[in-house]
């Protein structure tokens, strides 16, 4: 038997996180994970996803090359050559990865493993002792009763990465994050697509501005959609599936993607034997990540918290360092970037419109159009930066669409997390042109001194 300061089970997002993190503190560590290092993010996730959306996004540039004076031609998709690409950037950083918990002295071991004592981790009948067992072994894809996944017609979001060719038609179940990415994707490859929503709107955790304005962006480049309906039930045949909810409504499509949201992996891994609460299959813990048994922490989608691999990083650093003496400070799950990583983007932090209101805040709003942004107009995109703000006080959410607005996120977070007033942030200086100056007139504006804005 081997003992460790921590033995991690699940080399994820938060898993590999928290080693890395530990192994820098000077702890002895363990890491198990039974598939590939990166798990779900790296290898089924984030990273292909935006690979093919990135070259969704080079073939609408091609098809609209002439709109910018470019003559080219867009002539096929091969997906072939998209996976090769795609899979190319996985093994790139998979092997970053690999090197990167190799210099830290990290135990890796493969294999599927088990909690077996409140302390011991087994693997392949190999057992692995730590004063601290971190539990992180992540999500998989749900689905819905009468739904018979079969990979070819009936597909998960993990399945639909690997197509090797590109479907004519698609019903995406499902409107949230991953329904849309999916419906982006497929519809710059060329197929036709509708996205099934029992909920009033796509994103819907979004504001509900945000939610309407890609739903105006999606009907625009043609994406189908409806909204507001259940789900009843799913028939294969040779030529497709007919998709029929519960108002009655049919739809048939070549594949239906199930993009229902993901599930906590905790069955038959010892947890509920060891004591563990859990809710629904999810670990409960408090905001240092402690299970209810003493020496035992859960982090990333294992635990009902934000499903983004940057929580899961930041739950890992988080369990180290508390483990480690350093006694970090809590994460504000409010103050979390989230980015939909749709044609067009996403990009939001801190409160909607109705969550502040709800929190009792004497809220104002500010949106500021792109039509009035340079950048924007050279890029040719539509969208607008959303403030939400407390009267008198600091601004309380950030809420963008458009073109790359996922990457002005960073500069959202740090004004939401730093309780910057709209006047700190309208004294500061943006450069010209970029998309970023939105951000800086948005402030401006809700500061009640407008530059290229109505006001």
């Amino acid at each position: 038997m081997s003992e460790f300061d921590l033995v991690i089970l699940g080399g994820g997002s938060g898993g590999y996180a928290c080693a890395l993190r530990a192994a820098q503190l000077g702890l002895s560590v363990a890491l198990v994970e039974e598939d590939k290092l990166g798990g779900t993010c790296l290898h089924r996730g984030c990273i292909p996803t935006k690979a093919l959306l990135h070259a969704g996004e080079v073939a609408d540039s091609a098809r609209h090359a002439s709109d910018f004076g470019v003559n080219a031609q867009f002539i096929s998709i091969d997906m072939l050559a998209v996976n090769a690409y795609k899979d190319g950037v996985i093994s790139k950083l998979h092997k970053g990865l690999q090197g990167l918990v190799k210099s830290r002295n990290i135990t890796y071991i493969e294999g599927h493993g088990r909690l077996v004592g409140k302390n011991v981790i087994e693997v392949n009948g190999a057992q692995y002792t730590g004063k601290n067992i971190v539990l992180a072994t992540g999500s998989y894809p749900k689905t819905l009763p009468g739904l018979d996944i079969d990979g070819v017609q009936i597909v998960t979001s993990e399945q639909a990465m690997k197509f090797e060719k590109v479907p004519a038609s698609v019903i995406v179940l499902g409107g949230g994050v991953i329904g849309c990415e999916f419906a982006s994707v497929w519809k710059s490859f060329g197929a036709e697509v509708t996205i099934i929503e029992a909920l009033p709107h796509l994103v819907a955790l979004e504001d509900e501005s945000t939610s309407k304005q890609l739903e105006r962006a999606y009907r625009k480049r043609g994406i189908n959609f409806e909204l507001g309906t259940r789900f009843a039930s799913a028939v294969r045949n040779e030529s497709g599936v007919t998709v029929t909810l519960e108002n009655g409504a049919t739809f048939t499509a070549e594949v239906l993607l199930v993009a229902v949201g993901r599930g906590p992996v905790s069955a038959n891994l010892g947890y509920e034997e060891a004591g563990i609460t859990l809710d629904r299959g999810y670990i409960l813990v408090d905001d240092k990540c402690r299970t209810n048994v003493p020496g035992i922490w859960a982090v990333g989608d294992l635990i009902p918290t934000l499903q983004l691999a940057h929580v899961g990083f930041a739950e890992g650093i988080l369990v180290a360092e508390e483990i480690a003496g350093l006694n970090p400070r809590p994460i504000n799950y409010d103050g979390v970037p989230r980015v939909t990583y749709s044609e067009p983007e996403v990009a939001s932090v801190g409160l909607t419109t109705a969550q502040a209101k709800e929190r009792g805040y004497d809220v104002v709003e500010l949106s500021y159009d792109l039509a009035g942004n340079g950048k924007a107009n050279i890029l040719k995109t539509a969208g607008s930066v959303k403030l939400v703000g407390q009267k008198d006080g600091p601004v309380l959410g950030v809420h963008m669409v458009g073109d790359r607005v996922g990457e002005l996120i960073s500069e959202a977070q740090l004004i939401f997390n730093w309780e910057a007033e709209a006047s700190d942030v309208a004294a500061l200086i943006h450069a010209h042109p970029t998309l970023s100056e939105a951000l800086g007139e948005a402030h401006l504006a809700l500061a009640g001194k407008p530059l290229h804005a109505h006001g």
